[in-house]
């Protein structure tokens, strides 16, 4: 048998080493800077003496295998936690589970807005030992979060948590959350609560609940109509009583008045005065004459005022 095996000849070494060279002054220049993104900050780590500094956006040179460079955000950055798959920083239903003090759960959405500035950027990355932020978010600030909200909810009623204590329990989360990742070298900047989600059981009877109190305000309602109807129709008829009363109270006075001036001698005069002159007929005895012709008559007659010749 005959050996094909042939060693390679010097020029395919001095190539083989060439290019050998070439690729590790490319790795080596290549690892000799790292971008720093627009809105981040970032952090050098000299692995020998344990020195750290941090760096503004653009270009930040490094030792190839000595140090190291981490970027974090100094832009407002949002972790969020929803119930809607696709929105939230995690897929699938993320929203945090809310206890309350009554013992209830229910399902609430959140985002927190937060950020680090270039003064803290080093803490942070002494903190999670050089970790990128999206570790940070999926670890810490995460169960931060939860933790938090649970505690803050859990001191408060089902009614406070989705009705008018939403503001106040979105402000002790911040206030506590603020606290803990200012900690660890994080600012935070909002917290935001979004919808509530309550077990089916829980729906139906807040649903009953407020049928129940729109009932009770129909039914306030109902009674201060019907009062007011009533105290209009007592007006009206006090108005009524006292138009009769003051009515009355003039017709007899008139009645009074005319009283006063009929005697018996105007009386007679006015009727002389409308006499045609024909006597009336009567029928029956003791039936009293329309005109009594007496003397006192007679004279009181002639002697009124435009008594006139016969």
């Amino acid at each position: 048998m005959t050996d094909d095996y042939r060693a390679p000849t010097p020029a395919a070494l001095a190539s083989g080493a060439m290019l050998a060279l070439v690729l590790f002054v490319v790795a080596a220049v290549w690892a000799s800077f790292t971008i720093i993104q627009p809105g981040n900050v970032g952090v050098v780590f000299n692995r020998w003496s344990g020195a750290l500094k941090t760096v503004g956006q653009g270009v930040a040179w490094r030792i190839p295998w000595i140090t190291q460079v981490q970027s974090y955000p100094i832009a407002l950055r949002t972790y969020s936690m929803v119930a809607r798959s696709q929105e939230g920083s995690a897929q699938g239903d993320d929203s945090i589970d809310l206890p309350t003090r009554e013992g209830q759960h229910i399902r609430q959405d959140i985002s927190v807005t937060y950020n680090t500035s270039q003064d803290k950027a080093a803490d942070v990355f002494r903190s999670f030992r050089g970790a990128d932020i999206e570790d940070i978010e999926r670890t810490f600030i995460r169960r931060t979060i939860i933790t938090v909200s649970q505690n803050v909810a859990g001191q408060m009623a089902l009614t406070d948590l989705i009705s008018n204590q939403r503001t106040a329990l979105q402000d002790h989360i911040q206030d506590q959350l603020s606290t803990q990742m200012e900690k660890m070298g994080f600012v935070v900047d909002k917290v935001n609560l979004g919808a509530s989600h309550l077990p089916q059981a829980i729906e139906v009877q807040m649903q009953q609940k407020m049928a129940a109190q729109q009932q009770a305000q129909q039914a306030e309602y109902e009674l201060q109509r019907q009062q007011t109807l009533a105290k209009a129709k007592v007006a009206e008829a006090e108005g009524d009583a006292q138009a009769t009363l003051v009515k009355a109270k003039a017709q007899a006075e008139a009645n009074r008045l005319l009283q006063e001036t009929l005697n018996p001698l105007l009386v007679q005069s006015k009727a002389i005065d409308r006499w045609n002159g024909i006597l009336p007929q009567f029928s029956g005895s003791g039936t009293v004459p329309f005109v009594n012709l007496t003397p006192d008559l007679a004279n009181a007659h002639d002697h009124a005022p435009g008594a006139g010749a016969r």
